[in-house]
């Protein structure tokens, strides 16, 4: 029962994020996750690997109805895309190998850290140099593989680095949130397999699973944020989200530090 009461209204507030803010939702679904993993008994073992397998699974559907309406609004630089998207796939799917040998403390304690910078960069008015400019291929894949294995360490579709990442080197910001949205794609997709297949060994999983990935809570998830996920794009071209970013930040401390006292 409370799956059904749960997922369906995360799906849908995990969806409106990604395309208003082009983060993926990851900070918002790993969180809940945990906590309704908690209630509904889950081996606290394996609870975090879940939560990060389930985020990167929602966000494979959630990416793609995100970046297809950005693109059409002409926001996604897709040669941006092409350039970082080999150092993508290696760093998420090497990833999830590195994540699945930690413990559920430990990844708590990373993910909590990586809330609080988050927020800070939400909070923060940092502004390039104008003359800093994108990187050669060399550079765009050595930022894709740093992006890729935080990403799957934390369950998001990278849209956390690789905004700001865009914005440092000068790349307007409704770009910026556009080409994340395309870039959770091959994150989600790599980190995805990468959980089930480092998820297939482990035997006392809640099932129905594959592998790392809890399926109820997927669909459930999927299903709504799929919809939901244009809706916040097309807000993200008319509305101003400064504001909406800081009462993020300030839900996301709050988060943090709520994981950060349970892990510790």
């Amino acid at each position: 029962m409370l799956e059904w009461i749960i997922y369906p209204p995360l799906g849908v507030v995990v969806g409106i994020i990604a395309g208003l803010l082009g983060i993926g939702g990851g900070v918002v679904i790993v969180p809940i996750l945990v906590f309704v993993f908690t209630a509904q008994g889950f081996s606290a073992q394996h609870m975090m690997q879940i939560a990060l397998a389930t985020s990167l699974g929602s966000i494979v559907f959630t990416s793609v109805s995100s970046f297809m309406t950005h693109h059409r609004h002409g926001a996604v630089r897709w040669d941006i895309f092409k350039g970082i998207t080999l150092g993508i796939l290696i760093g998420t799917f090497s990833g999830t190998w590195f994540a699945a040998q930690l413990s559920t403390k430990v990844l708590k304690i990373f993910f909590a850290c990586f809330l609080y910078y988050v927020a800070a960069t939400m909070l923060s008015n940092f502004k390039p140099k104008p003359s800093r400019q994108l990187p050669q291929l060399l550079g765009m894949n050595g930022v894709g593989v740093v992006i890729g294995v935080i990403s799957s360490l934390v369950g998001i579709g990278g849209g956390a680095l690789s905004i700001p990442f865009m914005m440092w080197c000068n790349v307007p910001v409704h770009h910026a949130i556009g080409t994340s949205a395309a870039i959770g794609f091959p994150i989600a997709v790599a980190g995805t397999l990468g959980y089930i297949i480092n998820g297939l060994p482990i035997a006392d999983l809640p099932t129905p699973h594959l592998g790392y990935l809890y399926i109820p809570a997927l669909l459930g998830i999927a299903f709504f944020s799929f919809f939901t996920a244009p809706f916040g794009a097309r807000w993200a071209h008319k509305i101003p989200v400064v504001t909406l970013k800081r009462i993020y930040a300030v839900f996301l401390i709050i988060f943090a530090t709520r994981i950060l006292w349970g892990a510790l």
